[in-house]
């Protein structure tokens, strides 16, 4: 099973990992999310967890969204054509999504992929701020600004975006792991909901 999902080569680490956890776990029974709130044994990775997902949520890719369509308009993008620009965004995220998973190992992308392209997508809104605020003065500024756009993208798809499913794979042991995907997808959506009922009282 382990060679037809990861192909050929030398899984015993992992296979080993995976008997050990086994073992551990000893036939015990999924823990519900109450019990992974109320356990103090998994209290810091779930602080891990709601860190990374908060950083991804606050990290300022809702901000690049929401103005990414003026930016292309004023970069020369007639309004007709934006709709292909936005293809290009979806593609850009699925692209480096498919990256991050097929193409890193695990203890690589760990801390590496995501402070390195933490620090890019930071480097990437300081000079969009910048691009923005120089808009008119030149003519090459607006599409410094595209660029940018897409290089905060690339660096969110490849970095954290693509981190955070995996990670509570890597943290949590499994009887935890379906309360814990739980605890992600709702702590997610609600800062997705505060996020967008703050965010046009902010603009």
């Amino acid at each position: 099973a382990v060679k037809q999902l990861w192909g050929d080569g030398d899984h015993l680490a992992e296979i080993n990992d995976m008997m050990s956890e086994q073992r551990a776990i000893g036939g015990e029974k999924v823990k519900s999310v109450w019990d992974l709130l109320r356990d103090r044994a998994v209290r810091w990775q779930l602080i891990t967890l709601l860190l990374v997902v908060s950083c991804i949520q606050l990290v300022g890719a809702n901000v690049v969204y929401s103005y990414a369509y003026s930016i292309f308009t004023k970069a020369g993008i007639p309004a007709t054509q934006t709709h292909y620009v936005s293809l290009g965004i979806g593609t850009t995220e699925i692209f480096s999504t498919v990256l991050c998973v097929s193409g890193f190992s695990a203890e690589f992308w760990r801390k590496t992929l995501l402070w390195k392209n933490y620090t890019v997508m930071a480097l990437a809104l300081g000079l969009l701020t910048v691009t923005l605020s120089l808009q008119d003065s030149f003519f090459w500024v607006p599409y410094c600004s595209v660029t940018l756009v897409f290089i905060f993208i690339m660096s969110f798809g490849i970095g954290p975006g693509g981190v955070a499913c995996p990670l509570i794979t890597e943290i949590f042991i499994q009887s935890y792991r379906p309360a814990a995907y739980v605890f992600n997808g709702v702590i997610n959506w609600i800062q997705l909901f505060i996020l967008g009922l703050v965010f046009p009282f902010i603009v």
